[in-house]
């Protein structure tokens, strides 16, 4: 006896926590942590971007 296929869970992504105004030493790091920060955004931003196509994809079958 089988059982029903189960679908893994796929979580929404959780954005990156943003760093505190105090967290930048001002010398001009290269890279600061908010340029670091970005980074995570954009990258966040995609996997949303994906995890809603995925939702989408599985609400319209």
């Amino acid at each position: 006896m089988s059982s029903p296929a189960v679908s893994e869970p796929d979580p929404m992504p959780l954005p990156p926590p943003q760093p505190d105004l105090d967290a930048c030493c001002g010398n001009g790091c290269d890279p600061c942590v908010f340029d670091l920060y970005d980074l995570e955004m954009d990258r966040y931003r995609q996997a949303l971007r994906a995890w809603r196509a995925r939702l989408s994809k599985t609400i319209h079958l």
